[in-house]
């Protein structure tokens, strides 16, 4: 995605959803070039967070095994992207739209963008600013549906943008609920590993 566009889709979320829909980007092309990189970074950060011992958790296991987590975490951000825009597609019917897969897999990849870009905050070692940050994330990512609602989708009617909004809002937060137990499952898995093969390793 255009830097350009990306900044409009913060502080000018219309024109840049405009912008972005105008550039008529390839499913393979936004995978690739913006889906790829931006869920790169919470697993990046994971292990800098864990690897440097700067907040909470993420000293608890060694470098591979954070890495295994790290890894695994990525990889089911990559397959939420296409799940949720089939999801997404299916709810436009509660707004008498419906949308090609195409128009909703931009919008599923689209809008993590903040949630994504949040993590970068774990290098600060303080609780309290990446709650802060993770909350206005999740406002910005709330806001980047809401705008590209009517224009991804090409709904005019005011009151099916608000239906429809709700429904992707809800449908958000159970995907991002089983994206957190997804990591928390998996880190379990592995310290469970480390603490099984320490032994035997001695």
């Amino acid at each position: 995605m255009n830097p350009m566009t990306l900044f409009k889709l913060f502080f000018k979320p219309t024109a840049g959803w405009e912008a972005l829909i105008a550039s008529q980007p390839s499913m393979h092309r936004l995978f690739l070039l913006h889906v790829i990189p931006f869920a790169l970074i919470p697993s990046v950060m994971i292990y800098i967070a864990g690897t440097k011992q700067t907040l909470m958790f993420f000293d608890l296991l060694p470098g591979n095994k954070l890495v295994l987590v790290s890894l695994i975490l990525f990889l089911v951000q990559l397959v939420v992207v296409p799940v949720m825009a089939t999801i997404l597609r299916q709810l436009a019917e509660v707004a008498d739209s419906h949308p090609s897969y195409k128009q909703a897999f931009i919008l599923a990849a689209v809008a993590p963008t903040p949630l994504w870009m949040a993590p970068v905050f774990l290098i600060v070692p303080d609780m309290l600013v990446n709650i802060a940050v993770t909350t206005l994330a999740m406002m910005a990512a709330a806001g980047f549906i809401y705008f590209g609602i009517p224009t991804v989708f090409k709904i005019k009617e005011q009151g099916h943008v608000y239906l429809l909004f709700g429904a992707i809002l809800v449908a958000g937060v159970v995907a991002w609920g089983f994206l957190m137990v997804c990591t928390l499952v998996v880190w379990g898995s592995v310290q469970n590993l480390q603490f099984a093969v320490g032994p035997v390793g001695g």
